[in-house]
Parts: C-alpha cells; structure tokens; sequence
C-alpha cells in the first residue's frame, strides 16, 4: 500500500501502436487494447491506495496523425465512454477530463459532461488528458488570468488556473514504451515530479511493472530543492 508521499501517478500511455505492428495489426486494434488495460490500471491503482491517476490520452500534436487514425481514436473514444461508464461507477472512479475539449463533436463533448456528472461524487479522480499540451495549458492559464484582470501573476494564481486545479501535482510520472521524454505532459505540475520510464508497451502494462515503479519511487529521496 502507498501513504501520502505517493498520492497521485500520471501515466503517458506510449507504445500502442507499436504494440499492434509487432502483431501484424492495424495502429488501431492497439489503441482498442490499450483503452481496455485502462481499467486494470485504474483498479491495481485503487487497491493499492492511490487517490489521483491522471493518464495522457489525446495531445494536441496527436491531429497530425494520419486521418484514418485520428477518426478512429474518436470513435474508440466515443464507444469507451459509453461503455465504461458503469464500470468507473463501480469502482468509485471520479471523472475529469483536462485539455481543450471545444475542438470535439457535440455529441462527444455532451458525453464528457455527463461522464463527469454522473461521478461526480466518487473518490478516485482519475484525469484523462484529451486534446491536451502542456504548453497550450500554460496559454489557456495566463490568457484566464489576464480576463480576470490579473496585472501581476503569481506561481498560487497559475496553480489556481490550471486544468488540474485541486488535486496535488503527481508524485510520480510513469512513461511507458521505452521513450524517455515528457512529450509537453503536465509541464507546470511536473516540477518535482519523479519519473520512472518502462519498455513495456501500454497494452502489455500489468500490477507488476506499476509495483514496480512504486518500489522505484520509494527507494528515492525527495529533497524538493533541500537538502
């Protein structure tokens, strides 16, 4: 079980395409898969005691995908609202979506409202970052400020402004795939952040290679500038 030093694990979920070309598939049938192994994460993550996953679904730069995947990463978007609602009611799961959501359909937009509606009143918040960059953030966050009348902004005003306003920066960032970067992922709330990157692809992540980041994070020493 994990105490208050590991409250929150962001996740940037890499290697699904990869995932699918290694098995002759279509980029596709690997985003199905990764969508599912979703919920074997939210779960593992509740029954370990973590209160916050926020996980990077949708970025920005992710429209300059071929157009046969970025429709098709709508519509898996849009079945797996439909049918994980239940499943994140059962298991306690609070939704909120961060990113810029006015790019999407109507009819994808209303089921974002209601996803985050309807669980409103759970524990576990789980953060899916959809048309989402941490630059653009930071954009959305001090043109926010300034329609507020702001002259002189302080760091408490942009952690206010921020998409993920009320819930504490992650403790940990997970990165799976084998890449070793950020990607433009929560760049403010990822100041001291510790990071754990992984080969495995997002489809194959499992209980243990999360534990296994766990062990990583508490075998390190969070100093946060001190000594």
């Amino acid at each position: 079980m994990v105490d208050d030093r590991l409250r929150h694990i962001a996740f940037i979920m890499d290697g699904n395409g990869r995932w699918a070309t290694k098995r002759g598939l279509p980029r596709e049938m690997g985003h199905k898969h990764g969508a599912a192994k979703l919920k074997d994460v939210l779960k593992h993550c509740k029954e370990i005691g973590v209160k916050v996953v926020t996980v990077y679904a949708f970025s920005t730069e992710n429209w300059k995908r071929p157009e046969t995947e970025v429709n098709a990463l709508m519509k898996l978007f849009n079945s797996y609202l439909d049918q994980a609602l239940e499943e994140f009611m059962s298991y306690d799961i609070k939704l909120k979506f961060i990113g810029d959501i006015n790019r999407f359909e109507d009819g994808l937009r209303e089921k974002i409202l209601k996803a985050e509606n309807s669980t409103a009143n759970n524990s576990l918040i789980l953060n899916i970052a959809v048309n989402y960059g941490g630059r653009s953030e930071l954009a959305s966050a001090f043109n926010k400020l300034i329609a507020e009348g702001k002259t002189s902004i302080t760091e408490e005003d942009i952690s206010k402004a921020v998409y993920t306003y009320g819930c504490p920066d992650p403790d940990m960032i997970v990165r799976t795939g084998g890449d070793m970067r950020i990607s433009n992922f929560l760049l403010w709330q990822a100041a001291y952040s510790e990071f754990y990157f992984t080969d495995t692809l997002w489809p194959d992540m499992s209980a243990d290679v999360i534990d296994e980041a766990v062990r990583a994070f508490y075998s390190r020493k969070r100093r946060f500038g001190g000594l």
